[in-house]
């Protein structure tokens, strides 16, 4: 099965108001739009499946901000804005570290947003199919060999401007295509939830890898 550990998960989201231009052709305009949706929803939490050639894995996702919480297969994430704790139930192990920018990238679908700042280049790509003409197609490619994510198309509804959904090329040609599932806006989350509880889980081994 998929190890979404490895990843953790890799993806909400902004407004009528731009001139028409943006919303038709300008990939950077639909981004910053795009990027503004998801700032201004609030709580958000959001279910998806990852799939690759290992399989396919489902989980949830909850964010506030540069915050989340992520829970999917065995593993929970809980990442503040600065540290992240990493809750592995078949080991009962924290692993308890400080991410990259890139490393969010791969944990947090949502991270995608700010590629094109982070050594991407940005186009906006040509719909193939009939089914997918009420999407943005947003293409980031990477500008060094040396980045893990070499290539990510991230799908962004034209109506909604909400991600829906985020295919991945890592280097090496592993392939990992995220599908949102369900997405709601509004949620009202305390800080505290973006934080690993020690209490909750008094009998798991924390590992500082920071």
């Amino acid at each position: 099965m998929l190890k979404i550990s490895q990843f953790v998960f890799c993806i909400g989201l902004l407004c009528l108001s731009i001139p028409m231009l943006a919303q038709g052709s300008d990939a950077k305009g639909i981004l910053e739009r795009t990027t503004l949706k998801f700032r201004e929803a609030g709580g958000i939490k959001a279910t998806f499946t990852v799939r690759s050639s290992e399989g396919s894995s489902k989980g949830v996702i909850r964010l506030k901000g540069d915050q989340f919480l992520l829970d999917a297969e065995g593993v929970t994430t809980w990442f503040d804005g600065h540290t992240q704790w990493s809750y592995l139930s078949s080991s009962e192990e924290v692993n308890v570290s400080e991410p990259t920018a890139e490393e969010l990238q791969s944990i947090n679908p949502y991270a995608f947003l700010s590629l094109d700042e982070r050594g991407y280049k940005l186009k906006l790509g040509k719909i193939d199919n009939a089914q997918d003409d009420s999407l943005y197609k947003l293409v980031f490619t990477a500008t060094t060999r040396k980045l893990d994510l070499q290539c990510v198309i991230l799908y962004v509804s034209k109506d909604s401007l909400r991600p829906v959904r985020v295919s991945m090329a890592q280097r090496g040609g592993e392939t990992v295509v995220i599908i949102i599932n369900s997405y709601q806006t509004g949620q009202t989350y305390p800080d505290a939830l973006f934080v690993f509880d020690k209490k909750s889980y008094p009998e798991a081994e924390i590992i500082d890898l920071r």
